[in-house]
């Protein structure tokens, strides 16, 4: 929302038109009698407002789940161009998408914008406008050929976030999730090749250069 990484927040939507009572055994914080606030049941008493109500009263008196003014004050200098800003992260992204589909060093790209994507279908539905600046990919050859890889981009930097103006890409494998072997990798859903690159809004032709002389230099 930010856009540059800088503050922690976020926005919770609800239409306010889910019907919470009808699965009450999945949802008994919010269809059963609450204790901590004198057996208030929130559906009952907010009706469609209930999960709100409940997660506004909660999480801040459980929590303190109230944002810091120069949080919310850097929040709402990024969401003044957020609208410009999202045209260009998935266009970027999708270009991106088209170029690593093209290079036989790499062995699959994910991203929902593609044709042959298998949620394309539902982008076209729910998402005519686009979907979002980020998307994995994994390289053919070993774990140290995505660290190869990432040790010769030159603009794009290895970080963990995602939603940034600056590009940014992470290989959870040699990262976040190191200590994991490959079939415990496989086992959290995450491949040991799986990079996740998050696009942002520079300039599209020298990200690609930077992708393109970083493919360039690995030995498949």
């Amino acid at each position: 929302m930010d856009g540059h990484a800088v503050c922690l927040g976020g926005a919770i939507v609800d239409s306010g038109n889910f019907i919470w009572d009808e699965y009450p055994d999945k949802y008994p914080g919010l269809t059963q009698p609450d204790e901590s606030y004198h057996g208030l049941v929130f559906t009952r008493h907010y009706g469609q407002k209930a999960y709100v109500a409940k997660t506004t009263m909660q999480s801040m008196r459980d929590l303190g789940a109230a944002q810091a003014p120069q949080n919310a004050f850097l929040l709402n200098i990024g969401l003044e161009t957020l609208h410009l800003r999202m045209p260009r992260h998935c266009d970027n992204a999708l270009k991106i998408a088209k170029f690593l589909q093209s290079r036989p060093e790499v062995a699959w790209v994910n991203y929902p914008q593609l044709p042959d994507n298998p949620n394309y279908g539902l982008v076209k539905k729910y998402m005519p406008d686009g979907t979002c600046g980020v998307l994995t990919f994994g390289l053919k050859g070993s774990r140290q050929t995505s660290v190869d890889f990432m040790d010769s981009l030159q603009l794009i930097a290895i970080v963990t976030h995602v939603a940034d103006a600056r590009s940014s890409i992470l290989h959870p494998a040699s990262h976040t999730h190191r200590q994991l072997s490959d079939e415990q990798l496989l086992a959290t859903g995450v491949a040991p090749d799986l990079m996740r690159l998050s696009v942002g809004i520079e300039d599209v032709d020298d990200l690609i250069y930077d992708i393109k002389q970083a493919l360039d230099k690995l030995k498949i």
